[in-house]
């Protein structure tokens, strides 16, 4: 029974981010901030990275704060999705 929870379970990885491009037909450009602790120099450093992220209605904005999901690709740079706009942005 366990085994068949698991397997509907989605295993694929959610990240947060701000909407930073929506100029592309159903693409929209998502920073993600992620801080850390560097190993060596026990300094925080703020690490920024840029995915493309699929949007089949056009709704997110620029600002908009929104929760990605893995998919399948659906090009050569487009890997995730917008599962949820979760705050929208000023303006």
């Amino acid at each position: 029974m366990s085994e068949a929870n698991n397997a509907s379970q989605s295993r694929r990885r959610t990240l947060l981010g701000q909407v930073v491009s929506d100029k592309m037909d159903k693409t929209v450009v998502v920073q993600v901030t992620r801080r850390y602790k560097h190993p060596r120099y026990k300094k925080y450093v703020q690490e920024r990275i840029r995915y493309k992220a699929h949007d089949e209605a056009n709704e997110a904005r620029t600002g908009d704060t929104v929760r990605i999901i893995e998919s399948r690709p659906r090009s050569k740079d487009k890997r995730w999705a917008v599962q949820a706009i979760l705050e929208r942005g000023v303006g």
